[in-house]
C-alpha cells in the first residue's frame, strides 16, 4: 500500500512522550537552576530567609499550575500553535501580538545559548582540562542539535526520549530516597556556619527569590507554541503533554525544595545546589554520577525546546505578513529550514560575544518569557469574558490572577536584573516589534500595488518589445536571438561601441549584414566608454510599454571556466532592474565538448 502525503507528515509529527521529549526540556532541566536562584537570594537573609524556601516555591508551583491549566486552555483555543502571540492577536490586538511575538522570539534565542553554555558548564566543572576549549565544545553542542532537527522534529524527539526519561528518574530517585534518608547524614560540604546571625526577611527579599525561582517556568509555553507538530487528534495530545509538564516539573521542584529545607542546603561556591542535594539524598557513589551525567544532558538537549517551537511560531508570524514569508516555508520531514537556522545563527553569536560563559547570558534570562506569560493570560481573561462559556468566572479569576503574578515576576526580574544584562532584552523587544512592524508595511505596499484581494481587469495582449545585447555573430547570438523572436512582436539586437573601435564596428556590421538574420540591429557610440548605462538609457527611451531584455551568457563545461567571464550580464542585469521596468530574461548556454568528443551542440540552459 503507498502511503500518501498526509500520512507520511503524520508519521513525522509527534505524540504525548515525544512532545515531552522535543519540546518540554528546557522546562525539565531548570530544576537544576531554578531552585538555586531561590536559594541565592534567600541566603542573604540567613536561616530565617531560607525557611522560605519551600514557601516561596509552593507560590511557584501554584503559578505553575495556573499557567499549565491556561495553556491547556490556549492549546484547545488556538489549536494552529502561536501561544501568546495567538492569543494577544485575538484578544489583545496586533501591536500587544508583536510585543508576545518578540519576547518568545528573545526566550527562544536565549533558551538556547543559556541551555548549550549551562550543559558545557557541568561538564568543564566535571573535567577541568575542557575549559579552555568551552566556547568551541558550545559551538559543537549547538551544531549537533541543529543538525539533529534538521532531520524532522519527530527525529529529533526520538533521540531525546531516554535522556529525558533518565533525568526524571534520577531526580525523582533524589527526592525519594533523601524523604526516607535521616536528615542528620550530611556532607561536609553543606555544614556552614551564618557567622553574621539572622537577617529580617523583607517582602522585596521574596519577590526576588519569586522571580528569580519562576526561572525555573521558562519553556512552559512551548507545547502550546507548537501544537501542529503533534498527531491527530493534535489539541488532545498536546494538552495531555502539558498537564504531564505541569504535573513533573511541579513534583521535582516542590521535592527538591522540601530536601533543601530537611538538609539545610546552603549556597556552596563551585557546587550546585542540586549536586549537594543528590550527595545528601544518595551518597557520594555510583547514583550521585548517574543523576549529574543526567543533568548535564539535559541541559545540552534543553535547547531542543526553541528548535521545535520557534520554527512553528516564525510561520505564524510569516504568514501574518510580521517576516519574511520564507520563514513558512516546510522542506521534507516537516522542517522549518529558515526558522532552524535563524536561531542557530542567532544562538551562535550570542555564544560567541558571551565566549560561551553561562553566567553572562543567565541575567538576560526568563524576562522575556514573563512578559508573553502575562499577555497571554491577559488574552485569555478577554476571551473568557467575551465568550462567557459554563463556569467562565473561575477561569477568569484563575487567569487573571496569573496575570498578575507574572506580571509582578516580569517587572521584578527586569528591574533586578537591569544592570546585569538584562538591559539589553528590554532594548531587543521594541526593536524587534519594530522590524516586524517595517516587514508588515512593506507586505501591505507590495500587496495595494499588486491589488491582492481585488478582481482585476481580464488580460490584453499588447506590443512587446525584446533587446538582446550582442558581442558578436556566433551560435550564441543566433540561439539568443530565436529565442527573442519567440517573447515579442519586434527584436532589437544592440551592440555599443567606443572611440577608436571603427575597424571593429565596420568589421561586426558587415558580418552582421552577411548573415541577415531579419532582425533590426542598433549600433550605439558611448564616447564615455560606458557598456551598460548607454544599454539602460536606450532601454528607457523605447516606446513599448511592455520591454523584455534577454541577456544571452556562456555556462562554461568547467566549473574553473567561470573565472574566465566578465561578468558584464550580471552587472547590467543589475543596473537594469534597479533603473528600468524591463523584464530581465539571463539565458545561459552550456558550453558542450566539441563534436567527436562524445559532445553535444550547445543547449540553453534556463
Amino acid at each position: 500500500m503507498e502511503l500518501g502525503s498526509d500520512g507520511a507528515e503524520e508519521r513525522h509529527r509527534l505524540g504525548v512522550v515525544g512532545g515531552l521529549a522535543a519540546l518540554s526540556l528546557d522546562a525539565m532541566a531548570s530544576v537544576a537552576y531554578g531552585p538555586e536562584a531561590v536559594v541565592l537570594v534567600l541566603a542573604l537573609a540567613g536561616g530565617a530567609g531560607m525557611g522560605f524556601t519551600l514557601p516561596v516555591t509552593l507560590t511557584i508551583a501554584g503559578l505553575l499550575a495556573v499557567l499549565t491549566v491556561s495553556y491547556r486552555q490556549v492549546i484547545a483555543a488556538f489549536p494552529e500553535g502561536g501561544g501568546a502571540y495567538g492569543v494577544a492577536k485575538r484578544y489583545l490586538g496586533r501591536r500587544s501580538s508583536l510585543v508576545a511575538a518578540a519576547s518568545l522570539v528573545v526566550d527562544y534565542v536565549l533558551n538556547v545559548a543559556v541551555s548549550v553554555a549551562a550543559g558545557v558548564a557541568a561538564l568543564t566543572s566535571a573535567v577541568p582540562e575542557l575549559l579552555p576549549y568551552t566556547l568551541w565544545l558550545c559551538l559543537g553542542v549547538l551544531a549537533l542539535i541543529t543538525a539533529v532537527n534538521y532531520r524532522g522534529i519527530a527525529h529529533s524527539a526520538r533521540l531525546f526520549v531516554a535522556p529525558t526519561v533518565v533525568y526524571i528518574g534520577a531526580i525523582l530517585a533524589v527526592v525519594v530516597a533523601g524523604l526516607f534518608r535521616d536528615h542528620a547524614v550530611v556532607t561536609e560540604q553543606t555544614v556552614h556556619a551564618q557567622a553574621d546571625g539572622l537577617k529580617t526577611v523583607g517582602v522585596l527579599l521574596l519577590l526576588k527569590a519569586f522571580a528569580n525561582g519562576c526561572a525555573a517556568l521558562t519553556g512552559v509555553e512551548a507545547i502550546a507554541n507548537a501544537v501542529p507538530s503533534f498527531k491527530r487528534p493534535r489539541v488532545r495530545r498536546a494538552q495531555h503533554a502539558e498537564l504531564a509538564l505541569g504535573g513533573l516539573l511541579a513534583v521535582m521542584l516542590i521535592g527538591i525544595a522540601v530536601l533543601i529545607e530537611r538538609f539545610s542546603i546552603r549556597p556552596v561556591e563551585g557546587v550546585t545546589v542540586l549536586s549537594q542535594v543528590t550527595e545528601a539524598a544518595l551518597g557520594h557513589g555510583l547514583m550521585f554520577y548517574v543523576v549529574q551525567s543526567a543533568t548535564v544532558v539535559l541541559l545540552a538537549l534543553a535547547a531542543n525546546t526553541s528548535f521545535g517551537g520557534l520554527p512553528v511560531l516564525a510561520r505564524l508570524l510569516a504568514a501574518d505578513n510580521n517576516l519574511p514569508h520564507l520563514f513558512a516555508l516546510r522542506a521534507q520531514r516537516q522542517v522549518h529550514r529558515y526558522g532552524i537556522g535563524f536561531l542557530a545563527a542567532t544562538s551562535a553569536a550570542l555564544l560567541v560575544a558571551a565566549d560561551g560563559d553561562m553566567n553572562t547570558l543567565v541575567p538576560l534570562f526568563a524576562i522575556g518569557v514573563f512578559v508573553g506569560f502575562t499577555l497571554s493570560q491577559a488574552g485569555m481573561v478577554r476571551h473568557w469574558w467575551h465568550d462567557r462559556p459554563r463556569g467562565w468566572q473561575g477561569r477568569l479569576a484563575l487567569n487573571g490572577f496569573g496575570a498578575l503574578l507574572t506580571g509582578v515576576a516580569a517587572v521584578v526580574v527586569a528591574a533586578t536584573k537591569f544592570l546585569e544584562g538584562g538591559w539589553l532584552v528590554l532594548v531587543m523587544l521594541p526593536v524587534l516589534v519594530l522590524v516586524m512592524e517595517r516587514v508588515h508595511r512593506a507586505y501591505d505596499r507590495i500587496g495595494e500595488r499588486l491589488g491582492l484581494g481585488r478582481v482585476p481587469a481580464p488580460p490584453r495582449p499588447g506590443r512587446a518589445l525584446v533587446v538582446v545585447p550582442v558581442a558578436g555573430v556566433s551560435t550564441l547570438t543566433r540561439q539568443a536571438l530565436a529565442a527573442a523572436l519567440s517573447l515579442g512582436d519586434r527584436v532589437v539586437a544592440v551592440r555599443v561601441v567606443h572611440p577608436g573601435e571603427e575597424d571593429d564596428r565596420a568589421r561586426f556590421v558587415a558580418e552582421w549584414e552577411r548573415w541577415n538574420p531579419d532582425v533590426e540591429l542598433v549600433v550605439i557610440s558611448d564616447a564615455r566608454r560606458r557598456l551598460v548605462e548607454p544599454i539602460v538609457a536606450y532601454v528607457r527611451g523605447v516606446p513599448e510599454s511592455q520591454v523584455f531584455v534577454l541577456i544571452p551568457e556562456v555556462e562554461p563545461e568547467h566549473v574553473w571556466e567561470r573565472v574566465l567571464q566578465n561578468q558584464r550580464g550580471a552587472v547590467l542585469a543589475h543596473a537594469l532592474r534597479r533603473d528600468t521596468d524591463s523584464v530581465i530574461c539571463r539565458m545561459r548556454f552550456r558550453v558542450a565538448p566539441l563534436p567527436g568528443r562524445t559532445g553535444r551542440a550547445a543547449q540553453p540552459v534556463h
